[in-house]
C-alpha cells in the first residue's frame, strides 16, 4: 500500500497544527454519559466524504476526530497520536487513513493499526451508530 502524506510546512508539523477543524457551530454536537451525540444537519464539515471535525472541550473526556471516510462510512478516533507528545489526528485527503500532525507523520488505517512511522501502539476507534439522524459515538 502506498502511504500519502498530508502536505505541510515544516513550521506546521513542528508545532503540531492541525488541519482539522472543530466545528463551525459548537452547538452540533453535545456529550453526556459516554456518548458523544453529532447533529449532522448542524454539521456541514461532514456532508460529504472526506469531511472531518475534531471535538474537544464541553467535558469531552477524550479528544475526538470525527471523519467521514471516502467509503463513505463514518469513524470516530481518540484524536491522540500514540507516539510521543500526543499530536492530534487528521484524515488524508483522497484515502481512509489518518495521519499524525507532527514531524514523523505516523499514519493509521480506518481500523486504527499503524501502517507508518514510529508510532508504537494502534490509535482507539471509537463505535458510531447512527439515530434519528445524529451521529452517536461511544466513547
Amino acid at each position: 500500500m502506498e502511504i500519502k502524506f498530508i502536505k505541510r510546512s515544516f513550521l506546521q508539523r513542528l508545532l503540531g497544527i492541525s488541519a482539522t477543524p472543530k466545528p463551525g457551530s459548537e452547538s452540533c454536537w453535545k456529550y453526556s454519559e459516554g456518548k458523544v451525540e453529532v447533529d449532522l444537519e448542524k454539521t456541514p464539515e461532514l456532508k460529504s466524504p472526506g469531511g472531518a471535525v475534531r471535538l474537544e472541550g464541553k467535558n469531552l473526556p477524550k479528544r475526538v476526530l470525527l471523519v467521514h471516510g471516502e467509503d463513505g462510512e463514518y469513524r470516530a478516533f481518540h484524536n491522540r497520536c500514540t507516539h510521543m507528545g500526543h499530536r492530534r489526528l487528521d484524515p488524508v485527503p483522497g484515502t481512509d487513513t489518518v495521519q499524525c500532525c507532527s514531524i514523523n507523520k505516523s499514519t493509521y488505517e480506518a481500523s486504527g493499526k499503524k501502517i507508518f512511522g514510529p508510532t508504537p501502539h494502534p490509535i482507539t476507534r471509537y463505535p458510531v451508530e447512527m439515530a434519528n439522524g445524529k451521529l452517536v459515538v461511544s466513547i
